[in-house]
Protein backbone atom coordinates (compact mmCIF):
# COMPACT_ATOMS: atom_id res chain seq x y z
CA UNK A 1 0.00 0.00 0.00
CA UNK A 2 1.48 3.32 -1.07
CA UNK A 3 0.26 6.45 0.67
CA UNK A 4 0.12 9.95 -0.60
CA UNK A 5 2.84 11.85 1.26
CA UNK A 6 1.63 13.71 4.31
CA UNK A 7 2.07 17.42 4.75
CA UNK A 8 5.54 18.13 6.20
CA UNK A 9 5.91 18.61 9.93
CA UNK A 10 8.51 21.30 10.57
CA UNK A 11 10.87 21.61 13.52
CA UNK A 12 13.55 24.24 13.94
CA UNK A 13 16.65 24.08 16.07
CA UNK A 14 19.92 25.92 16.61
CA UNK A 15 22.66 23.34 16.13
CA UNK A 16 24.32 23.81 19.52
CA UNK A 17 28.12 23.33 19.26
CA UNK A 18 28.25 22.02 22.85
CA UNK A 19 25.86 19.19 22.00
CA UNK A 20 27.99 18.22 18.99
CA UNK A 21 31.03 18.23 21.26
CA UNK A 22 29.23 15.98 23.73
CA UNK A 23 28.43 13.47 20.96
CA UNK A 24 32.03 13.56 19.76
CA UNK A 25 33.22 12.83 23.30
CA UNK A 26 30.67 10.02 23.64
CA UNK A 27 32.02 8.46 20.44
CA UNK A 28 35.63 8.88 21.54
CA UNK A 29 36.44 11.55 18.95
CA UNK A 30 38.85 14.40 19.51
CA UNK A 31 36.84 17.24 18.02
CA UNK A 32 35.73 20.69 19.08
CA UNK A 33 32.95 22.76 17.57
CA UNK A 34 32.37 26.50 17.34
CA UNK A 35 29.89 28.61 15.41
CA UNK A 36 30.27 27.71 11.74
CA UNK A 37 32.17 24.43 12.23
CA UNK A 38 30.92 21.72 9.82
CA UNK A 39 29.26 18.82 11.60
CA UNK A 40 30.24 15.21 10.82
CA UNK A 41 27.66 13.23 8.84
CA UNK A 42 24.64 11.95 10.78
CA UNK A 43 25.23 14.33 13.70
CA UNK A 44 21.84 15.89 12.87
CA UNK A 45 20.36 12.97 14.87
CA UNK A 46 21.09 14.85 18.11
CA UNK A 47 18.97 17.85 17.10
CA UNK A 48 15.28 18.52 16.39
CA UNK A 49 14.10 16.71 19.53
CA UNK A 50 10.48 15.58 19.70
CA UNK A 51 10.07 16.34 23.41
CA UNK A 52 6.64 15.30 24.67
CA UNK A 53 5.24 15.04 28.23
CA UNK A 54 5.15 11.64 29.98
CA UNK A 55 1.40 11.17 29.59
CA UNK A 56 1.70 10.88 25.78
CA UNK A 57 4.51 8.33 25.74
CA UNK A 58 4.00 4.67 24.94
CA UNK A 59 5.09 1.83 27.20
CA UNK A 60 8.45 1.65 25.39
CA UNK A 61 9.34 5.29 26.10
CA UNK A 62 8.74 6.53 22.55
CA UNK A 63 5.97 9.02 21.81
CA UNK A 64 2.75 7.04 21.37
CA UNK A 65 1.83 6.55 17.72
CA UNK A 66 -1.44 7.58 16.16
CA UNK A 67 -0.69 11.12 14.98
CA UNK A 68 -0.58 12.62 11.51
CA UNK A 69 2.92 11.23 10.86
CA UNK A 70 2.73 7.63 12.15
CA UNK A 71 -0.62 5.79 12.32
CA UNK A 72 -1.63 3.56 15.22
CA UNK A 73 -1.22 -0.06 14.08
CA UNK A 74 -1.87 -1.77 17.42
CA UNK A 75 1.66 -3.19 17.28
CA UNK A 76 3.73 -2.17 20.32
CA UNK A 77 7.32 -3.05 19.34
CA UNK A 78 9.19 -0.45 17.28
CA UNK A 79 12.50 -0.75 15.43
CA UNK A 80 14.48 1.59 13.20
CA UNK A 81 14.98 -0.84 10.30
CA UNK A 82 17.24 1.27 8.10
CA UNK A 83 17.59 4.39 6.07
CA UNK A 84 19.14 6.21 3.14
CA UNK A 85 20.95 9.53 3.40
CA UNK A 86 22.26 12.12 0.96
CA UNK A 87 24.73 14.66 2.31
CA UNK A 88 24.31 17.59 -0.06
CA UNK A 89 25.99 20.38 1.89
CA UNK A 90 27.61 20.58 5.33
CA UNK A 91 25.46 21.46 8.32
CA UNK A 92 27.25 24.02 10.48
CA UNK A 93 27.24 24.24 14.25
CA UNK A 94 25.76 27.23 16.01
CA UNK A 95 23.33 28.18 13.26
CA UNK A 96 19.54 27.70 12.98
CA UNK A 97 18.29 24.84 10.83
CA UNK A 98 14.92 23.42 9.84
CA UNK A 99 13.82 19.78 9.60
CA UNK A 100 10.86 18.95 7.36
CA UNK A 101 9.39 15.48 7.96
CA UNK A 102 6.62 13.68 6.09
CA UNK A 103 5.33 10.14 5.80
CA UNK A 104 5.94 8.58 2.39
CA UNK A 105 4.30 5.18 2.79
CA UNK A 106 2.88 2.55 5.12
CA UNK A 107 2.30 -1.14 4.55
CA UNK A 108 1.30 -4.22 6.53
CA UNK A 109 2.09 -7.90 6.14
CA UNK A 110 2.39 -11.07 8.15
CA UNK A 111 5.86 -12.50 8.66
CA UNK A 112 7.19 -15.57 10.46
CA UNK A 113 7.02 -13.66 13.75
CA UNK A 114 3.47 -12.42 13.19
CA UNK A 115 1.92 -9.16 11.94
CA UNK A 116 4.25 -6.36 10.84
CA UNK A 117 3.74 -2.74 9.83
CA UNK A 118 6.24 -0.67 7.88
CA UNK A 119 6.52 3.11 7.76
CA UNK A 120 8.85 5.18 5.59
CA UNK A 121 9.47 8.77 6.61
CA UNK A 122 11.20 11.43 4.53
CA UNK A 123 13.25 14.16 6.17
CA UNK A 124 14.95 17.23 4.76
CA UNK A 125 17.36 19.38 6.75
CA UNK A 126 17.69 22.97 5.55
CA UNK A 127 20.11 25.63 6.75
CA UNK A 128 20.66 29.16 5.42
CA UNK A 129 18.27 28.45 2.55
CA UNK A 130 20.21 25.36 1.42
CA UNK A 131 19.06 21.74 1.46
CA UNK A 132 21.87 20.03 3.35
CA UNK A 133 20.61 16.51 4.14
CA UNK A 134 17.95 14.36 2.54
CA UNK A 135 17.01 11.25 4.54
CA UNK A 136 14.61 8.31 4.20
CA UNK A 137 13.91 6.52 7.50
CA UNK A 138 12.36 3.04 7.59
CA UNK A 139 10.52 1.95 10.75
CA UNK A 140 8.95 -1.41 11.51
CA UNK A 141 6.31 -2.20 14.14
CA UNK A 142 5.75 -5.73 15.47
CA UNK A 143 3.45 -7.57 17.82
CA UNK A 144 4.72 -8.97 21.12
CA UNK A 145 6.25 -12.39 20.64
CA UNK A 146 4.64 -15.39 22.32
CA UNK A 147 6.71 -16.52 25.33
CA UNK A 148 7.52 -19.91 23.75
CA UNK A 149 7.94 -18.66 20.18
CA UNK A 150 11.38 -19.29 18.61
CA UNK A 151 13.29 -16.19 17.64
CA UNK A 152 14.02 -15.36 14.00
CA UNK A 153 17.15 -16.90 12.49
CA UNK A 154 19.54 -14.03 11.67
CA UNK A 155 21.44 -14.04 8.36
CA UNK A 156 25.14 -14.83 8.27
CA UNK A 157 27.56 -11.98 7.69
CA UNK A 158 29.79 -12.09 4.60
CA UNK A 159 33.30 -13.44 4.97
CA UNK A 160 36.48 -12.00 3.52
CA UNK A 161 36.21 -8.31 4.37
CA UNK A 162 38.99 -6.20 2.88
CA UNK A 163 39.16 -4.29 6.18
CA UNK A 164 37.64 -4.79 9.60
CA UNK A 165 37.86 -3.26 13.04
CA UNK A 166 36.41 -4.33 16.37
CA UNK A 167 33.99 -2.13 18.31
CA UNK A 168 32.63 -2.55 21.82
CA UNK A 169 29.87 -0.81 23.70
CA UNK A 170 28.83 -0.42 27.32
CA UNK A 171 25.70 0.75 29.15
CA UNK A 172 27.17 4.22 29.78
CA UNK A 173 27.74 4.81 26.07
CA UNK A 174 24.19 3.66 25.26
CA UNK A 175 22.74 5.91 27.96
CA UNK A 176 24.69 8.96 26.75
CA UNK A 177 23.69 8.33 23.13
CA UNK A 178 20.04 7.94 24.14
CA UNK A 179 20.23 11.22 26.06
CA UNK A 180 21.88 13.15 23.22
CA UNK A 181 19.37 11.90 20.64
CA UNK A 182 16.46 12.23 23.11
CA UNK A 183 15.61 8.59 22.40
CA UNK A 184 13.43 7.24 25.20
CA UNK A 185 13.29 3.65 23.89
CA UNK A 186 13.76 1.54 27.02
CA UNK A 187 15.53 -1.33 25.25
CA UNK A 188 18.68 0.83 25.31
CA UNK A 189 18.84 1.58 29.06
CA UNK A 190 16.30 -0.59 30.96
CA UNK A 191 17.61 -4.20 30.97
CA UNK A 192 14.54 -5.63 32.76
CA UNK A 193 12.21 -4.12 30.15
CA UNK A 194 14.46 -5.26 27.28
CA UNK A 195 14.43 -8.86 28.53
CA UNK A 196 10.99 -9.28 30.07
CA UNK A 197 8.85 -7.21 27.70
CA UNK A 198 10.63 -7.15 24.34
CA UNK A 199 12.44 -10.49 24.65
CA UNK A 200 16.02 -9.37 24.07
CA UNK A 201 19.08 -10.85 25.79
CA UNK A 202 19.92 -7.56 27.51
CA UNK A 203 20.38 -3.96 26.42
CA UNK A 204 20.27 -3.35 22.68
CA UNK A 205 22.81 -1.19 20.84
CA UNK A 206 21.08 1.55 18.83
CA UNK A 207 20.92 0.90 15.09
CA UNK A 208 21.72 4.56 14.33
CA UNK A 209 24.75 4.35 16.65
CA UNK A 210 26.11 1.46 14.57
CA UNK A 211 25.35 3.44 11.40
CA UNK A 212 27.18 6.43 12.88
CA UNK A 213 30.24 4.25 13.57
CA UNK A 214 30.23 3.01 9.98
CA UNK A 215 29.87 6.54 8.61
CA UNK A 216 32.73 7.92 10.68
CA UNK A 217 34.95 5.06 9.53
CA UNK A 218 33.98 5.68 5.90
CA UNK A 219 34.73 9.40 6.28
CA UNK A 220 38.36 8.59 7.05
CA UNK A 221 38.70 7.90 3.30
CA UNK A 222 37.05 11.18 2.30
CA UNK A 223 33.68 12.96 2.33
CA UNK A 224 30.59 10.76 2.09
CA UNK A 225 27.89 11.71 -0.43
CA UNK A 226 25.35 8.92 0.10
CA UNK A 227 24.87 6.22 2.70
CA UNK A 228 22.32 3.41 2.92
CA UNK A 229 21.98 1.02 5.84
CA UNK A 230 19.67 -1.76 6.99
CA UNK A 231 19.54 -3.56 10.30
CA UNK A 232 19.19 -7.33 10.07
CA UNK A 233 19.56 -8.42 13.71
CA UNK A 234 20.08 -6.78 17.11
CA UNK A 235 23.47 -6.35 18.78
CA UNK A 236 23.52 -6.70 22.55
CA UNK A 237 25.62 -4.34 24.65
CA UNK A 238 27.75 -7.18 26.05
CA UNK A 239 28.76 -8.35 22.56
CA UNK A 240 31.82 -7.24 20.63
CA UNK A 241 31.19 -6.56 16.95
CA UNK A 242 33.27 -6.09 13.82
CA UNK A 243 32.82 -3.22 11.41
CA UNK A 244 33.66 -4.59 7.97
CA UNK A 245 34.06 -3.12 4.52
CA UNK A 246 34.96 -4.10 0.99
CA UNK A 247 34.89 -1.16 -1.37
CA UNK A 248 31.49 0.55 -1.15
CA UNK A 249 29.97 -2.34 0.83
CA UNK A 250 30.02 -2.19 4.61
CA UNK A 251 28.52 -4.44 7.27
CA UNK A 252 28.53 -5.21 10.98
CA UNK A 253 29.26 -8.77 12.10
CA UNK A 254 28.34 -10.14 15.51
CA UNK A 255 30.68 -12.35 17.58
CA UNK A 256 28.86 -15.49 16.39
CA UNK A 257 29.17 -14.50 12.72
CA UNK A 258 25.61 -13.23 12.33
CA UNK A 259 24.92 -10.17 10.24
CA UNK A 260 23.87 -7.16 12.33
CA UNK A 261 23.73 -4.47 9.64
CA UNK A 262 24.50 -3.94 5.97
CA UNK A 263 25.41 -0.62 4.38
CA UNK A 264 26.58 0.99 1.16
CA UNK A 265 28.60 4.18 1.04
CA UNK A 266 29.51 6.43 -1.85
CA UNK A 267 32.04 9.25 -1.81
CA UNK A 268 32.11 12.46 -3.79
CA UNK A 269 29.44 14.99 -4.53
CA UNK A 270 25.83 14.02 -5.14
CA UNK A 271 24.01 15.43 -8.16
Amino acid sequence: MQDHPTEPQIRTDVLDPARAGALAATLGLEATFAEGTPLPPFFHQIYFWDARPPEVLGRDGHPAVGDALIPAFGLPRRMWAGGALEFLAPLRAGRPAEKRSSRVSTSRKTGRSGPLAFVTLHHEIWQDGTLCVREAQDLVYRADAAPDAPGPVPPRAPEGAAESTEVRFDPTLLFRYSALTFNGHRIHYDPAYAREVEGYDGLVVHGPLLAQKLLLWAEEEGPVATFRFRGTSALMVHEAAELCRDGARMWVRGPDGRQIMTAEVNAGQTV
